[in-house]
């Protein structure tokens, strides 16, 4: 019988999963009990059995086919033939860049997949909070955490997966399947149809919002305070909010306690350069290491360069003269880029180690520029000086006045492959490639596999 992961995230408890590679270390590693068999009702019987799922729920959150990569190295690929030259041989990424993707794309269904087991892992823990004792403070974190992850995901998967909010109605176009709860047998129940594109934002909007009141400022490698509010920021932002995701870019702007790095260049090669850690800017990270972790944009994006030693990567995903001429002249960010074989490849993608930027400080200040001059609001700081900020960093003249245009270029120049193309094309209702910003081949297919499985699953349309 064909499964989807909703059936087989059901079996194990993925406590004891994490549990059992733990354990695995004891003397008698013959006579340990077969951890993937353990029903979920005895998996999270204590605070430490919740601190493990937790970190599995990062480690899904980890994986190379979300925040791993793979959803910014979609966001960049689909349909943008403007700036970047794809010659790689994975076939879903190509079917991707050229907008001819299948219903059984591999890359659209591993995304789908690591997305929604995350979210399971975060819905085990949500559901054993009452096991959290030690402190009211770290069960308040433990929470956040789980909320912060569930929520990152659900607003990937939706952007992906659903027509973007202003294409339509949203609270009749239908999204992706909402799942609160632990998958703990199979059910009518764990066939979900497609809740609405509006119900899923308002449940990431509900999740950010807890998320941000419940997390510590500082939390180590992991969800703070800081990193819910950015992320709320970005949701707002999609929403056309434009005054809440001022304020919320403003709180971490104000709040954090984080600075903008003077030297753009230092922004990048964590491993190489930096010893593994992120730069200050970095409000929330993937963390890579030699035993863990896996920077997908360093798989596509990178290349191994004579000049930059450690350097690697496929070449995959070159980088046309066309956008390199976007670029004001004395811009450090146009000489962050480095010509290898007669190819223009982003330095930001070299170090196969490097720690994947999820949401950096400088996101911050374009969302407040952009929700003030929207709203006609001064929130922080007038618009024209969150983008002279920007602009000082890189080299450029401060402006004297700004539009719209000049911001959303800026943003667009500063984020560069780094995972925003395709939503914000589809945000800002402009063309990508040949294509409308509401074209149908934008938007990913539900996998095939869970179409099998799941009839009450309505595919996209063209799919």
């Amino acid at each position: 019988m064909k499964k989807s992961f909703y059936t087989y995230l059901s079996k194990p408890a993925v406590a004891a999963l994490f549990l059992g590679l733990i354990l695995s270390g004891c003397e008698k590693r013959l006579d340990i009990t077969p951890y993937q068999t353990i029903a979920a009702d005895k998996a999270l019987l204590s605070e430490g059995d919740v601190d493990v799922t937790l970190i599995g729920a990062y480690d899904g959150a980890q994986n190379a086919a979300t925040y791993g990569g793979d959803i910014m190295v979609l966001n960049e690929l689909i349909g943008n033939t403007a700036n970047i030259n794809f010659t790689g041989t994975f076939a879903g990424l190509s079917d991707a860049y050229q907008t001819q993707m299948v219903s059984n794309n591999s890359f659209a269904a591993g995304t789908w997949s690591s997305a929604y087991n995350t979210i399971n892992r975060c819905n085990n823990v949500l559901s054993a909070l009452d096991k959290v004792t030690s402190s009211a403070a770290r069960k308040s974190s433990v929470e956040g955490q789980a909320l912060f992850l569930r929520a990152s995901m659900y607003f990937e998967l939706v952007r992906l997966f659903a027509k973007t909010v202003g294409d339509g109605d949203a609270s009749t176009n239908p999204g992706v399947p909402l799942i609160l709860k632990p998958t703990s047998g199979i059910t009518a129940a764990d066939y979900p149809s497609r809740s609405s594109v509006k119900a899923v934002y308002d449940q990431v909007v509900a999740d950010l919002t807890k998320a941000e009141s419940l997390l510590p400022a500082t939390n180590t490698i992991y969800a703070t305070k800081w990193a819910a509010g950015a992320q709320l920021s970005r949701v707002y932002l999609q929403l056309k909010n434009y005054a809440e995701a001022a304020n919320a870019a403003n709180r971490v702007i104000q709040g954090s306690g984080k600075t903008l790095n003077t030297d753009f260049s230092k922004l990048w090669f964590t491993f190489i350069n930096n010893g593994g850690a992120s730069p200050a800017e970095y409000i929330f990270s993937m963390v890579v290491t030699a035993q863990d972790g896996t920077n997908s944009l360093n798989t596509y994006f990178g290349r191994q360069i004579p000049s930059f030693p450690g350097s690697n990567g496929r070449s995959d995903c070159k980088i046309k003269p066309a956008h390199l001429a976007l670029y004001e002249t004395g811009d450090v960010r146009r000489n962050f880029f480095v010509v290898s074989g007669g190819n223009n490849y982003s330095q930001k993608h070299l170090d196969p180690r490097g720690n994947v930027p999820i949401i950096r400080l400088s996101e911050m200040y374009l969302t407040r520029a952009e929700g003030n001059f929207r709203n006609g609001t001064t929130v922080g700081a007038r618009p024209l000086d969150d983008i002279n900020v920007i602009r000082r960093r890189v080299g450029l003249p401060v402006r004297t006045s700004v539009t719209i245009d000049n911001i959303t270029n800026e943003r667009y120049l500063e984020l560069a492959f780094e995972g925003h193309n395709l939503n914000e094309a589809r945000r800002l209702q402009k063309n990508v490639g040949s294509l409308p910003w509401n074209s149908g081949k934008l938007i990913l297919p539900i996998p095939q596999r869970e179409m099998d499985v799941n009839k009450n699953l309505v595919q996209n349309q063209g799919y």
